[in-house]
C-alpha cells in the first residue's frame, strides 16, 4: 500500500510539475493544494484517486510519477553502493591502528546501503500498486463501451501497456534482486571486521573485496537496464 508520506510527496511533486507546465491553472492547483490535505489523512485508497481525478491527476499520471521516482532511486542506489565500494577498497590500504575508525566508516557506508535499497523496494511497490489499480480500471471501464471498434481498440491499447509493463517491472525487480547478495557482503565483512580490529580483518576484505566489486558491476548494469526500461515506459505513457 501507499503510505501516506509517499502519497504526499507523489501529490506535491505531480501537482507542482503540472501547474509549472501549464496544465492546469493557478485556480486547480490552489484547490490541489488544498486537497493534499485531506488525501494524506485518509487511508482509503479509493477516496485519494477519487480527490484527485477532481483537480485532473488520473492514476496513469500517478504511475508514472511513480515510475520516475523509482527510476530516481535506483540512480541514487547505484550512487550509493559505488561511494560504499569505494570505502571498503580503501580500508585495505590504512594503517592497523585506524581500523576503528575504518569500521564506523563502513558500517555507516553499510546503514546508507541498506536505506538506499529499501527505498527502491518501496518505490517498486508503490509502482506495483498504482499499475494494479490503474489496469483494473482500465479493464472495468472497457467493457462499458457501445462502441465495439473503440472497445477493441481500448483492449488491444491495454495489452499493450500491461506487456511494457511487465517488461519493465522485470527488469526493476532484477536490479532489485542484485542488491541483496552485495548487502550481504557488507554485512558480514563490517559485523567481522567490528570484532577483528587487526591484520586478520583487512586480509578478510581483501579477500572478499574483488567478490563485492563484481556484485556491485551486475547491480550497476541491471540498473542500467532496468531505468532504460522506465524511462522507454514513461515515454510511452507521456
Amino acid at each position: 500500500m501507499i503510505d501516506a508520506v509517499s502519497v504526499y510527496c507523489l501529490l506535491r511533486d505531480i501537482i507542482c510539475a503540472s501547474f509549472l507546465s501549464g496544465r492546469i491553472p493557478m485556480q486547480c492547483f490552489l484547490r490541489a493544494a488544498t486537497l493534499m490535505s485531506m488525501i494524506v489523512l485518509t487511508g482509503c485508497t479509493t477516496i485519494k484517486y477519487n480527490t484527485l481525478e477532481k483537480v485532473g491527476i488520473h492514476k496513469r499520471d500517478i504511475l508514472v510519477s511513480s515510475v520516475e521516482d523509482t527510476r530516481d532511486a535506483q540512480q541514487d542506489a547505484q550512487e550509493q553502493f559505488q561511494d560504499a565500494l569505494e570505502r571498503f577498497g580503501t580500508v585495505m590500504t590504512i594503517e592497523e591502528t585506524e581500523l576503528k575508525k575504518a569500521y564506523n566508516q563502513l558500517s555507516d557506508e553499510y546503514e546508507d546501503s541498506v536505506d538506499a535499497a529499501e527505498d527502491v523496494s518501496d518505490e517498486i511497490r508503490d509502482v506495483e500498486q498504482v499499475a494494479g489499480d490503474l489496469f483494473d480500471e482500465w479493464a472495468e471501464e472497457n467493457t462499458t463501451y457501445g462502441d465495439a471498434n473503440l472497445r477493441r481498440n481500448s483492449e488491444n491499447q491495454l495489452r499493450e501497456t500491461k506487456a511494457r509493463y511487465s517488461e519493465m517491472l522485470k527488469a526493476m525487480k532484477d536490479a532489485e534482486a542484485t542488491m541483496k547478495p552485495v548487502l550481504t557482503t557488507m554485512r558480514d565483512n563490517v559485523l567481522y571486521l567490528k570484532h577483528n580490529l587487526n591484520a586478520q580483518a583487512i586480509g578478510s576484505l581483501q579477500n572478499t573485496f574483488n567478490e563485492l566489486e563484481g556484485d556491485i558491476d551486475i547491480l550497476i548494469s541491471r540498473m542500467n537496464q532496468s531505468i532504460e526500461r522506465s524511462n522507454e515506459f514513461i515515454s510511452q505513457m507521456k
